[in-house]
């Protein structure tokens, strides 16, 4: 079995390794970045595949691989994971539907909810102590599902038709445009941007430039907020106009 997933601030990935752990401690999980990722999906015929879900659907960036190695999931065995900071409908069939595309046979699905990394939006923003929490419970559920899948019963969220029409009606139906190319409008405010390159450094898409003391974006960003939530400065913003908070899922340990 093998881990695979795409995580902005750290909550998705924390939720793939920990029920990976559970299912078998000698799997490894591995991001989409990673250059091994290939060679880890072709070495296995059980996947764990772990996503944030934005609108009810799919990132970009996450539709985006699923097609380019469409090669690869043919007749593999595919438990998908959909993280939310309030609502999915059918985040984890999203997923599913396209690997299906591709000839992979669909396990089951899981919908966690974790702390909302959209930091310069003010909904669905928490203390960190209530963030703890919404951890807690999201571990409490990865054990009972582990549970349930070495019984041999999956979990199917998100995977019928009614959440279907919950994930459309819900979201993706007014929303889902924004999944649907990358995002144009992320901002530096430059009285407040150094030029320190850390959010250069964690874009997945390279979509940053640092040219001596000036930033600047190339028009292909997914929206994962890294580069928002590591900025020392509080410069950056994506969808709002100012920064309310940045989101890390380590800082909700401590």
């Amino acid at each position: 079995m093998v881990g695979i997933y795409f995580s902005g601030t750290g909550n998705t990935k924390h939720c793939a390794e920990y029920l990976l752990k559970l299912l078998d401690e000698n799997a490894q999980a591995y991001s989409i970045e990673n250059e091994a990722v290939s060679n880890a999906i072709k070495s296995s015929g059980e996947l764990v595949f772990a996503y944030p879900v934005y609108y009810s659907a799919l990132p970009k960036i996450v539709s985006d691989f699923i097609i380019e190695n469409s090669h690869l999931w043919k007749d593999k065995k595919i438990f998908v994971i959909a993280t939310m900071g309030l609502f999915s409908g059918d985040g984890a069939g999203c997923g599913a539907r396209l690997f299906k595309k591709f000839g992979a046979k669909i396990s089951g699905g899981l919908h966690l909810k974790m702390p909302d990394c959209i930091g310069d939006v003010k909904l669905l923003k928490k203390s960190p102590q209530e963030n703890r929490k919404i951890i807690l419970k999201a571990d409490k559920e990865i054990e009972a599902a582990a549970t349930k899948i070495k019984s041999g019963k999956y979990p199917k969220n998100g995977l019928n038709y009614a959440c279907r029409l919950a994930g459309l009606f819900g979201q993706r139906l007014y929303f889902g445009n924004k999944t649907k190319r990358y995002y144009k409008a992320i901002k530096a405010d430059k009285s407040k941007c150094v030029a320190c390159g850390r959010c250069a450094a964690v874009c997945p898409m390279k979509n940053i430039e640092i040219n001596g003391d000036t930033i600047s974006f190339k028009g292909k960003c997914t929206m994962c907020y890294r580069c928002f939530s590591n900025c020392p400065q509080q410069a950056i913003t994506i969808i709002g106009k100012r920064v309310i908070q940045q989101s890390k899922f380590e800082n909700y340990l401590s």
